[in-house]
């Protein structure tokens, strides 16, 4: 399982599933993330956190626990 913490700048990705429960799955999902959505992992902070990305014709920012939970491939 290769999640979104671990996807590459640069790369685009696909979201296959989302873990976590309750509120914090309902909190990505209302951010746009959604499986079979695609990913593009624009830049990482220097510590690492937060993580810049681009989906649905937007930019996001994820901290790296939240990016743990998005499974992808």
């Amino acid at each position: 399982m290769k999640t979104l913490k671990e996807a590459k700048i640069g790369d685009t990705v696909t979201v296959v599933k989302l873990h976590g429960k309750g509120a914090v799955k309902r909190r990505l999902m209302d951010m746009g993330i959604t499986k079979g959505v695609s990913v593009f992992i624009r830049k990482v902070a220097p510590l690492g956190d937060p993580v810049e990305v681009t989906l649905r014709e937007y930019e996001l920012s994820l901290r790296k626990a939240d990016a743990q939970m998005i499974e992808i491939q």
